[in-house]
C-alpha cells in the first residue's frame, strides 16, 4: 500500500529523480549508500561520514499520505528502542513547501528528527512517487534495505536485523 503523489513535479526535479533512481533500489542492496548530507530542522547535520558505524534508517514521507501518519508512531517506538544500540531515524519530508510541513507538524509531533527537502540532497535520491519510503544504511554505509509502502512494525524490524539490529527479545529466541 501506498499514497500515490496528487500533483505532477517540476521536469527539472523528475529529471534529477531519474538520475538518481538506482540510489536506493533492490539491485543496490549491500553496495555503499549513495553520499547524502542532511540537517534536521533542529540544526542536527549528517552524511555519510557522520554516521558511519551506526545503523540509519530513513523514512521518506509527505504530509499528505494517510499510512505516513498511521506508521509515524511506530517508527518514532523503533527510534527510541534501538536509539542507544546505535540507531539514527531520519524522517525526510518529500518536495512540500517548508510552511506546510512545520504546521503538520505542530498538529503531529514526532520524536525523530525531521528532514526537510531544502536541507537535504536524500529526498531526489528516493525516486519517489508513492509514500512512505524506508531505506536501511548499515554500520559500513551500505545499503541494507529498502521498502516502498507500508512496512509496518514487522517490515521495519526485519530490516533493521539485516543491518545488524535487533531487540533483545529477537536475540533470545
Amino acid at each position: 500500500m501506498s499514497c500515490r503523489a496528487l500533483s505532477t513535479l517540476p521536469l527539472a526535479l523528475a529529471a534529477l529523480m531519474a538520475f538518481t533512481a538506482g540510489a536506493s533500489s533492490a539491485d543496490e542492496i549491500g553496495q555503499p549508500a549513495p553520499r547524502f548530507h542532511a540537517k534536521t530542522t533542529t540544526g542536527e547535520q549528517f552524511n555519510n561520514a557522520s554516521v558511519k558505524g551506526k545503523v540509519v534508517l530513513f523514512e521518506f514521507w509527505t504530509t499528505w499520505c494517510k499510512y505516513c501518519e498511521a506508521e509515524a508512531a511506530i517508527v518514532d517506538g523503533i527510534a527510541k528502542e534501538f536509539g542507544d544500540k546505535g540507531l539514527i531515524v531520519l524522517a525526510v519530508d518529500v518536495l512540500e513547501p517548508d510552511p506546510k510541513v512545520k504546521k503538520y507538524l505542530a498538529d503531529h509531533p514526532r520524536s525523530v528528527p525531521v528532514v526537510l527537502t531544502k536541507d537535504t540532497n536524500l529526498a531526489a535520491m528516493s525516486n519517489a512517487q508513492s509514500y512512505p519510503i524506508y531505506v536501511v544504511i548499515d554500520r559500513d554505509g551500505n545499503i541494507a534495505g529498502e521498502r516502498r509502502g507500508t512496512a509496518g512494525e514487522t517490515g521495519l524490524r526485519q530490516m533493521l536485523r539485516r543491518a545488524g539490529l535487533e531487540s533483545k527479545e529477537a536475540q533470545q529466541e
